[in-house]
């Protein structure tokens, strides 16, 4: 429906409240044909503070009759339908919701948190609606949570232009064949993912298999130097049933040996390394750091291949474990060397994610941390007037 002003009857000036009242006769045209003004209600929106007052627009807007329609109201330009605020105010409240909990901004603006959601929701969605996905080629996959317990979203990002593309609830194979019909949805296909890098679960490899077959699996680095380091740790914790020296050294041996402390390296130093086992595993530990220093995937493999036999035949039941697991995403491990890929804007999310979360103390709905994630990582564009 196009709408044509014959004319402007009456704007007073702002009052005590802030409030402006406008009588508007206009025509419509609605299917080809003019439909006449068939009455008025009054509408009343929330607008910028007016120094410390709260300040609200009010006017009346009219309905129209059109033939093929019935009655509608003709919309205004300073709103959209059905928000009960103006569009600079809305412009306010997501400006400040990206720097802080919607609840700290919905007492900043003196709204309920429910009505200020409503806004975010809705900018969120429409300006996903707008994205364009036809030059993804590149992706990041991993995991973050929700709440506590076993709560979780699955986060999918373009590695190539660090943003966010797609968040969803679970962690699980499925999440994989959603995020191809998101992204079908915003001009791609599953067939244009060349690279997908991931952590070595077992849901996202059968996803990202069945879903995007296209696309070659690198495994992360951190997520692989995690899993030696969770072996290297349980070493410890068994080894220090019977050298109690260990208890409470687990900082020390995780941690990079450059950027320890002259008194931590020293408590190191002091203990009987020669003899220990977690010692052993810790060589092991650093040793394999050396891997992504290799020059090719060919000195890689033998790289890694030298570091599995020295695992495997350690008498050190968890690092034999962490070897096997390596040795089990063989291809992903090495495909590292050509694509160079890893998940570093991933995890820099999820902790700015998870930031938001705490400085909100949690949010009531999986859906509300969705938006929140695209509002902190999806590079959206709101076009909303400043």
């Amino acid at each position: 429906m196009s709408v044509r002003p014959r004319s402007l009857l009456k704007t007073n000036a702002w009052t005590s409240r802030s409030t402006l009242r406008a009588v508007v006769v206009l025509l419509a045209r609605c299917g080809g044909t003019e439909a006449k003004a068939y009455d008025t209600t009054d509408e009343t929106w929330r607008h910028l503070n007016f120094f410390q007052y709260a300040a609200y627009l009010h006017a009346r807007v009219p309905r129209v009759e059109c033939q093929g329609c019935g009655v509608k109201k003709i919309g205004v330009p300073w709103s959209r339908p059905g928000s009960g605020f103006t569009l600079l105010f809305e412009a306010l409240v997501m400006a400040l919701a990206r720097q802080m909990p919607v609840k700290a901004v919905a007492a900043l603006c003196g709204e309920h948190d429910t009505r200020v959601w409503r806004v975010v929701h809705h900018y969120v969605e429409q300006a996903r609606r707008e994205m364009d996905c036809s030059q993804v080629r590149r992706v990041g996959v991993d995991e973050t949570a929700a709440r506590r317990g076993h709560d979780y979203i699955s986060l999918f990002v373009d590695l190539d232009e660090k943003r966010l593309l797609f968040a969803t609830a679970g962690k699980d194979a499925a999440t994989v064949a959603a995020f191809a019909a998101d992204l079908t949805t915003h001009g791609g296909t599953p067939q244009q993912i060349e690279s997908v890098s991931c952590d070595m679960s077992p849901a996202f490899t059968k996803g990202v298999r069945a879903e995007l077959a296209e696309a070659e699996i690198t495994y992360d680095r951190f997520h692989l130097v995690k899993l030696i380091n969770e072996a290297v740790d349980a070493v410890r914790r068994e080894e220090s049933r019977s050298v109690p020296e260990l208890k409470g050294t687990r900082y020390l041996w995780l941690t990079d040996p450059t950027t320890l402390k002259a008194e931590q390296r020293q408590e190191l130093d002091s203990l009987p390394r020669h003899s220990l086992k977690t010692a052993r595993a810790y060589q092991m530990r650093l040793t394999f750091q050396e891997l992504f220093g290799q020059l090719d995937r060919s000195a890689g493999e033998a790289f890694l291949q030298r570091w599995y036999y020295w695992a495997t035949h350690s008498r050190l039941e968890p690092m034999i474990k962490a070897a096997k697991t390596i040795k089990a995403h063989w291809e992903g491990v090495l495909n590292w060397f050509e694509s160079k890929m890893t998940t570093g804007f991933l995890e820099g999310l999820n902790s700015l994610v998870q930031a938001a979360k705490v400085r909100a103390r949690g949010y009531r709905t999986g859906r509300n941390l969705i938006t929140m994630a695209y509002l902190i990582g999806g590079k959206l564009h709101f076009n909303l007037p400043t």
